[in-house]
């Protein structure tokens, strides 16, 4: 499972530490925050699995939110992570929940999940997990929203570039934030999360041009392997596909694979990922703990990471 998790916030914070500290003097192993040097270990743990991450996403999700990165600590070094990435009061995310091989089965990881959670401030928290664990998290107070996809393939760039497609740099992080609160694209304001997406170097990221600033907009960055595209938000299939295809079109790789991750619900971006050719390859389940957000999925032809939301 992927995702990320939730802090208290001012004194929240801090009581949260107290708890914690005092769980420490229980327990032969130590839970405590990250520090950022110590966060790529999580983000390698991440490429075992699978997840195949994006190279600069250690920086920008840590930077997003320093606080809310956890670790549960043995004689041998870090052995569970979690992140718990608070965009508000009212919003956060739980995810980058592993636990070290040969520390599975032993209760650490679950140890650390209640931990980092206990006291959580967020009235509402939400994650992307894999589909057979949503019992355990219904456990935890979380329920089903809808599965997500992440479809892949080699992808050919077509299209011709339209005249009021442009680049975002980072003076646009304004102007995109608002766009996602007043089109219901994401749960919060994310002015840290998009600094780092739109404005790091090895991201590309594209708009079109509207009345807001923009009325699409998407981002694509390099992984490990291939690239993928998220988000992608788009007010219908037309403007989607224009932004798909100019993202491709702008990768310094044409021949790598290329990963979409889609809301299912939202059937004209699962339509825009198979007319390419793309298949599905895994899937999650999005999941609330308290209010789930009430996001217009039909503009949402691409997720922007598994792990912040």
């Amino acid at each position: 499972m992927f995702g990320t998790c939730v802090c208290p916030v001012s004194g929240g914070k801090r009581d949260l530490d107290l708890f914690i500290g005092s769980l420490n003097k229980a327990m032969p192993d130590k839970i405590r925050r990250l520090k950022s040097f110590e966060f790529p270990l999580a983000v390698e743990w991440a490429a075992k699995e699978g997840w195949n991450p994006g190279l600069a996403d250690a920086e920008v999700f840590f930077n997003t939110d320093p606080e809310g990165f956890w670790g549960a600590f043995d004689k041998q070094g870090l052995a569970a992570v979690i992140s718990a990435v608070q965009y508000s009061s009212d919003f956060g995310f739980v995810g980058f929940y592993i636990c070290r091989p040969d520390r599975r089965g032993s209760g650490l990881g679950y140890r650390l999940w209640q931990a980092v959670l206990e006291g959580s401030v967020p009235k509402t928290i939400g994650l992307d997990g894999v589909v057979g664990q949503q019992d355990n998290y219904r456990k935890s107070g979380f329920e089903f929203a809808h599965r997500n996809i992440r479809f892949g393939g080699v992808v050919t760039a077509s299209g011709e570039t339209p005249d009021d497609l442009f680049t975002l740099a980072v003076d646009d992080i304004a102007i995109v934030d608002a766009f996602e609160q007043t089109c219901n694209l994401f749960a919060e304001s994310r002015i840290e999360f998009l600094r780092g997406w739109i404005g790091h170097d090895k991201h590309k990221a594209l708009a079109l041009k509207g009345p807001m600033g923009v009325r699409a907009y998407g981002v694509i960055r390099p992984c490990l392997e291939g690239h993928k595209i998220g988000p992608l938000f788009s007010p219908n299939a037309k403007d989607a596909k224009t932004l798909f295809c100019a993202l491709l079109q702008s990768r310094d790789d044409q021949e790598g694979k290329v990963y979409l991750d889609v809301p299912e619900p939202n059937q004209a971006a699962v339509d825009l990922a198979t007319a390419h050719g793309m298949v599905p390859e895994f899937e999650t389940a999005r999941m609330y703990k308290g209010t789930a957000p009430k996001l217009d999925l039909d503009m949402i032809f691409g997720i922007s990471s598994f792990e912040l939301g």
